[in-house]
């Protein structure tokens, strides 16, 4: 288990461990997720700090492995495009040794990759007139001035957007993503090469306990979190109308548990999500709410809709939760209005 001491590398490791499995987390503790070693790391799995990027350091780690779980990463959006380095570095080269080291000890195993929502880029749209269509990036010009839905890119119509399949087209809109759709690339190549599968486990937004608190690499519901219990209005970006799909945290240790036990035959992407989209919006005033019910000293104002845009964000993207139900037997669990109000009070990472 590569990145097992992360936020959701830590949740897949106890649920392995509570299944029985015999774990090695190989983890570089990295300094953009982690100030300090973290305390809830699990007792029963074995630990090495190990970085990724270090080839020679790596190697006895994969010794004797018989399944993968790939989920070390440098996430987010970052700050701009002056992280490009670290991302490919982090997740390409990091990958990319990984799979090497494998190679070197003749591994034909499964692998199980963390892969994101992100490859997709935009979600699916339909146009009343055109049909599915593919909207191109949206202009700096249209988001200004608050027009924030993709047009139809042949008639210029409203679009109808619909949840993604696996088998849409994909097309990253920024690094991060572009990394997250290499490493899905290499892992394809490696597993073709030595009679091995490779299931990439598409993540959609995922929230609960242990998400990194308060960085430019942390996800949205943990930045909305520690503004509510700061006493200070989530800031919602654009009209806050933007639709995606939470899925907690456990439900996605759940699926990567159902991956490794997967029949052999199972092979390809499958979506983690809850198959329950909500706006960015919603998800500010759910977590506001509940943040107000704990009763903080502090009061906790409503979410703010500030517009504006974050670079290489899409609009909407909503997935379909049906070939992981088919291939891995596995749907969420954790409702959004439960996993919301856990969610407030759940101890995140400083």
């Amino acid at each position: 288990m590569t990145g097992g001491a992360g936020f959701i590398g830590s949740a897949v490791v106890d649920e392995l461990v509570e299944h029985g499995h015999e774990v090695l987390v190989v983890d570089n503790l990295h300094p953009l997720a982690h100030r300090d070693r973290p305390e809830y790391l699990n007792p029963d799995a074995m630990y090495r700090w190990v970085d990724l990027r270090d080839a020679d350091a790596l190697e006895p780690s994969v010794r004797g492995v018989d399944v993968v779980c790939h989920q070390a990463a440098m996430v987010g959006l970052g700050v701009d495009f002056d992280d490009v380095a670290d991302y490919v570095t982090d997740n390409d080269l990091g990958t990319a040794n990984l799979l090497r080291a494998l190679h070197r000890r003749s591994f034909g195993g499964r692998i199980v990759l963390a892969s994101s929502m992100v490859v997709y880029g935009e979600g699916r749209y339909r146009c009343p007139t055109h049909g599915i269509v593919r909207p191109g990036r949206r202009r700096a010009a249209d988001l200004d001035a608050g027009n924030f839905e993709p047009p139809c890119p042949t008639c210029g119509a409203s679009l109808i957007d619909e949840v993604v399949p696996e088998d849409a087209p994909l097309e990253p809109r920024n690094v991060y993503a572009a990394t997250k759709l290499h490493q899905e690339h290499l892992c394809q190549t490696y597993a073709a090469d030595h009679g091995g599968t490779l299931i990439a486990l598409r993540y959609h937004n995922v929230y609960g306990p242990r998400m990194p608190r308060d960085t430019p690499y942390a996800g949205v519901a943990s930045i909305f979190r520690s503004a509510a219990e700061r006493g200070e209005a989530p800031r919602v970006f654009e009209d806050g109308g933007q639709r995606r799909d939470f899925v907690h945290v456990s439900d996605v240790a759940r699926a990567n548990v159902a991956a490794i036990n997967a029949p052999p035959e199972a092979d390809g992407a499958c979506n983690v999500a809850s198959g329950e989209p909500h706006t960015i919006l919603d998800m500010a005033s759910a977590l506001v709410a509940a943040v107000a019910e704990m009763g903080l000293p502090t009061a906790c104002p409503a979410p703010v809709v500030v517009g504006g845009h974050r670079p290489g964000d899409v609009r909407h993207i909503v997935a379909s939760p049906e070939r992981a139900a088919a291939v891995l037997g596995f749907r969420s669990q954790v409702s959004f209005a439960e996993g919301m109000r856990s969610f407030a009070s759940a101890p995140l990472r400083g």
